[in-house]
């Protein structure tokens, strides 16, 4: 099945938020929701990826076209990925119904 619509999830630490947005923004995404969030995680993850981990988090949903998904993918890891102050992950997920996002379309109504 083909999705016209994928929603990304990128959680980063506190205070991040704006920069996943910038990224996103750049390559089509029109805008996102921020979910204030606390993270946990072992001493065991912190060794294993090198990181200090920061419990206050931030997760951002953009709604994009399937389309420009892996390229939004790429700029979140490079903006604000592991390696960054942001030290965030980003996944993204299909959508099969959108109503509410002006797009020129009429929504199927499914019976």
């Amino acid at each position: 099945m083909e999705y016209k619509h994928e929603a990304i999830f990128c959680i980063v630490n506190s205070g991040y938020s704006e920069a996943v947005m910038d990224a996103a923004k750049k390559l089509g995404a029109r805008g996102g929701t921020v979910i204030n969030a606390r993270g946990t995680a072992s001493k065991e993850a912190e060794t294993f990826f090198h990181i200090t981990i920061q419990p206050e988090k931030e997760i951002v949903m953009i709604l994009v076209p399937a389309k420009i998904k892996d390229d939004v993918l790429h700029a979140l890891y490079k903006e604000v990925g592991l390696d960054t102050a942001g030290q965030g992950i980003a996944f993204s997920m299909p959508v099969d119904g959108v109503v509410g996002v002006n797009n020129g379309e009429l929504p199927v109504k499914n019976n």
